[in-house]
């Protein structure tokens, strides 16, 4: 009896393993599949938008519902720029809902970048922004 007993233990050991094992295959594969990692983390001059980050703000239209149920705080996004100083895509990290993480997410793809720079040469960039939405 010990022994079936230890060989169910490696075996859902094995399993389990193997279920970790290829996942972490799959969300490696996405990535790659989305080109995720033709955007640098870092560059020279990272983008930056025109006209200042109060810019991207002024683009914000607070939402009726969150007005309604006076929901603040923040809406982390990860902003994808191209080359040509575009938004390729926006992804939200953290958000607050009741509209807010879509809005922000409009406001950033409505906004034009200065594209990243890295030695002299325009580069795709990602890089993560905080955008605050406080009630007056």
């Amino acid at each position: 009896m010990k022994t079936k007993w230890n060989y169910d233990i490696i075996f859902l050991s094995i399993f389990f393993f193997s279920l970790f094992v290829s996942n972490a295959n799959r969300a490696e594969i996405q990535n790659t599949a989305t080109g995720e990692d033709e955007y640098l983390l870092a560059a020279e001059k990272m983008p930056t938008p025109v006209g200042g980050f109060e810019s991207i703000m002024k683009k914000i239209t607070y939402p009726d519902m969150a007005q309604k149920t006076r929901t603040e705080g923040k809406v982390y996004v990860l902003i994808y720029v191209n080359e040509k100083g575009d938004v390729d895509d926006v992804k939200v990290v953290k958000g607050i809902g009741f509209g807010c993480d879509e809005e922000a997410v409009k406001a950033i793809k409505k906004t034009k970048f200065t594209p990243g720079v890295d030695k002299g040469v325009s580069v795709k960039a990602k890089f993560s922004l905080a955008l605050a939405f406080k009630l007056s």
